[in-house]
């Protein structure tokens, strides 16, 4: 009877070491070299790059620009940035000294990215879309910054173009954005947002 017990006291911890052992080299330590904290820690950076672009831009005014860098009498009659080919947005930076802040800070990282414009349309928004590089990947990151457009702003491709109040009265002219208070200065409030991904 004793030898028996002793028998199944071994077996029992056999099988207790031989679990741990199994489960001991199916976990995976997260380390700080581990996938899924490095991919993090460079979304993080990403995400610090595109803010610091955008921050940087609209201080030195390419970000406006780049929003009035619109032709507003495109053959189609309703106008598209200006350069655009057929499919009415960028395959890369505009050309323009935001599309130079993009091309310089994200393309040269190997870091694609699309640019989409947000304004107020009758109650709702819409969307104009910039730059389209692709379909964002699952470890996309974005940032936004809002710019504020005035009646006296003027389109930005070249020094003759006219200013918002003046596109809003032609009727042979368009722009993307109405004005949203034509009792005011102020024509409309954007949002641009960068997506930005690895390629």
């Amino acid at each position: 009877m004793r030898g028996q017990a002793h028998t199944v006291e071994a077996f029992a911890a056999a099988v207790l070491l031989v679990s741990g052992l199994v489960f001991a080299t199916q976990a995976a330590a997260v380390t700080p070299l581990s996938a899924s904290t490095s991919n993090q820690h460079v979304e993080n950076q990403h995400q610090a790059t595109i803010e610091g672009l955008l921050a940087a831009s609209t201080e030195n005014g390419n970000l406006t620009r780049a929003v009035l860098y619109w032709n507003e009498s495109a053959d189609d009659g309703d106008g598209a940035f200006a350069g655009t080919p057929d499919s009415g947005t960028y395959a890369k930076g505009p050309p323009n000294g935001f599309g130079a802040d993009l091309n310089g800070t994200l393309s040269s990282r190997q870091i694609a990215f699309n640019v989409v414009v947000r304004y107020p349309d009758g109650g709702g928004t819409d969307t104009e879309t910039m730059v389209r590089m692709g379909e964002p990947s699952d470890n996309a990151v974005s940032a936004t910054r809002t710019v504020g457009l005035y009646d006296g702003s003027q389109l930005s491709v070249d020094d003759n173009d006219p200013t918002l109040a003046e596109v809003e009265a032609d009727s042979a002219a368009a722009f993307y954005v109405s004005d949203t208070d034509p009792d005011s200065q102020l024509y409309a409030v954007v949002e641009v947002e960068v997506i930005a991904w690895r390629k």
